[in-house]
């Protein structure tokens, strides 16, 4: 039987997420605007290369190529009515890879936002959110995967509708949110709002995070909050590798292997048992992050929680701007500083 994400964190202190899907698959071919979860079906070798590569740098848990692998998103290449067969094909493709490695690999389905707004704001009702992701979720679980790996939230209620298609299919889940808009979600909430929905839930989520975002420094912030309230979830650290820049038509991502190295051992010290790389996180920097995470797991003394002066010094300066507070309440400093767009 393949092994459980839940299994494996009782055999394992720390676990090595993946790293981008995306920014890598955009440096093997695919074009601006085409749907890669197209490519499960016209491109399978290349997304079995991307897993590969991957489990190679040392990871323990690969995603699914279906963040955007709902109808919403589908309808926008006229997909809309195979959201649950490319699912499949996808998590196939991870289980595939997984099985092959000769270790324990957990293959976790992405599943994204479904890019629409919820009433009042919008057209969205609760139980189409929930049918959608629902109907998501079973094809991953027909192809392999073994927990549903609900990422880049920004909304309560899209959190609410995923994890409750999750429980609904019988789906272990995880979620994480993107603290992108100074401290918080593009809709307001904050590291402790996202943890304190995890831990109302029943049954409880496996995990509980930050992805993507500005930047190490600023995810590590949202994380620090979140362990300053004795997470009684695992807590998930999926940082974009570096700072984003725009040169000419491409994001450029300004993390070297040494930074997200860095950034992973601070990860560990704030108490994160998944730690992993979103958007520009390359195979050489997961290779950097294994190896700093075994360096860091071979000490004997746990290190305390690290200060604002240690995170910066060692991941660069905020993208937000704050003031340290103290006690760990690193969201409590960003609150009412000015949004910023995510870069």
């Amino acid at each position: 039987m393949p092994v459980t994400l839940r299994e494996l964190l009782a055999q394992k202190r720390v676990l090595l997420a993946d790293g981008a899907t995306g920014t890598n698959l955009f440096n093997m071919g695919l074009v601006s605007g085409d749907a890669p979860e197209l490519w499960n079906e016209d491109h399978p070798d290349r997304i079995e290369k991307l897993h590969q590569g991957f489990v190679d740098a040392g990871s323990d848990i690969i995603l699914t190529n279906t963040f955007g692998c709902n109808r919403h998103r589908l309808k926008l290449h006229n997909a809309q009515h195979r959201a649950r067969e490319l699912s499949c094909k996808a998590a196939q493709i991870a289980r595939k890879v997984a099985d092959a490695s000769g270790r324990d690999i957990v293959v976790a389905g992405s599943v994204g936002p479904t890019g629409e707004l919820f009433e009042p704001l919008g057209a969205m009702t609760m139980d189409e959110a929930v049918a959608s992701f629902a109907e998501q979720m079973e094809g991953l679980m027909e192809g392999g995967a073994v927990v549903a790996w609900i990422e880049t939230m920004s909304a309560r209620e899209e959190i609410e509708a995923a994890t409750q298609a999750a429980r609904q299919v019988g789906i272990d889940y995880v979620f994480t949110a993107s603290f992108d808009t100074a401290g918080r979600t593009m809709m307001g909430l904050t590291p402790r709002d996202v943890l304190e929905i995890g831990t109302a839930m029943d049954p409880a989520p496996v995990a509980v995070g930050a992805n993507c975002g500005v930047g190490a420094t600023d995810l590590l912030y949202s994380v620090l909050d979140m362990a300053g309230k004795e997470a009684p979830v695992a807590l998930v650290a999926k940082a974009n590798c570096g700072v984003p820049r725009v040169s000419g038509d491409k994001v450029i991502y300004t993390g070297t292997p040494e930074l997200m190295g860095r950034y992973a051992q601070l990860a560990i010290d704030e108490g994160a048992t998944i730690i992993g790389g979103c958007c520009g996180t390359a195979n050489e920097h997961l290779a950097a992050m294994r190896e700093a995470i075994d360096e860091r797991l071979a000490e004997t003394e746990k290190r305390p929680l690290p200060t604002h002066e240690e995170i910066v010094a060692a991941t660069g300066e905020l993208v937000n701007k704050i003031t340290p507070q103290g006690g760990g309440d690193a969201g409590a400093a960003r609150r009412g500083r000015r949004s910023r767009s995510r870069g």
